[in-house]
């Protein structure tokens, strides 16, 4: 089983994981084999703290294991220093045993599916915010991170099941009027150009903390405090599709 669900924001938002009700009964049924995917601000990558590593070991004693993209408000320096590794086609960086940041650009093959991932987004409330403190130049993409992206999709012939990132293409934004608080970046544009020529099932965002589907465009979906199941081609996609805004 592969569950989906958007920012942690550390221990702000963390309750999702942690609150009695469905979720938490689903969760607690899962193995090390099924896989809790977070869609950016993960957050406990942040200061390298006992805090910190408190809710890592936390998060590695849970029965499934978590995947994340990084968000942009990661640390992101602290998240560069870890080790890269193969992993299920893309490249990762292992937290924990259980616990693994998806890098940005990659292509992984989970369950019989295919997850590109792309994290990374543009903080609007920068202004707020230290540099190498709480807000690093390493939230948007490098270029060569974008090769990455466009080679690793071109050797996926530009099919994949799911799409994972932290932001949405810039035409979208426009679309749903969301440009006048999230401004648009070279990743909103280049998210618009490849969801032209890619092929896919779902692309799920968090980052705008809203949770459901974009109205006349069904294949986006923004998730914030929902968590959700994703299946395989064969079977029917089974989650809430009431709209974002």
């Amino acid at each position: 089983m592969i569950l989906i669900t958007g920012d942690l924001h550390g221990e702000i938002d963390v309750s999702k994981l942690t609150h009695k009700g469905a979720h938490r009964k689903a969760l607690s049924r899962l193995t090390k084999d099924d896989y809790l995917i977070i869609c950016g601000d993960f957050g406990f990558i942040w200061d390298g703290s006992a805090t910190d590593r408190w809710w890592l070991k936390w998060l590695d004693s849970k029965p499934y294991t978590t995947l994340f993209i990084d968000g942009n408000h990661e640390n992101h320096e602290l998240l560069d220093n870890y080790p890269v590794r193969k992993w299920n086609g893309g490249d990762v960086h292992q937290i924990m045993p259980s616990v693994f940041h998806l890098m940005r650009g990659q292509v992984f093959t989970l369950q019989g599916m295919k997850f590109f991932t792309m994290g990374g987004a543009m903080s609007h409330d920068i202004e707020c915010r230290v540099e190498g403190k709480s807000w690093w130049r390493r939230e948007l993409p490098s270029l060569e991170e974008y090769k990455t992206a466009w080679r690793n999709l071109e050797d996926a012939d530009w099919k994949v099941d799911y799409v994972i990132s932290h932001s949405m293409p810039g035409w979208l934004l426009s679309e749903l009027d969301m440009l006048d608080v999230y401004f648009p970046t070279e990743l909103n544009n280049f998210f618009s150009t490849i969801s032209e020529k890619l092929t896919f099932r779902r692309w799920y965002s968090g980052h705008y903390h809203v949770d459901g589907i974009a109205p006349a465009h069904r294949q986006y979906r923004f998730i914030y405090n929902d968590i959700v199941r994703v299946y395989p081609e064969s079977e029917r996609i089974a989650e809430n599709t009431r709209q974002a805004v």
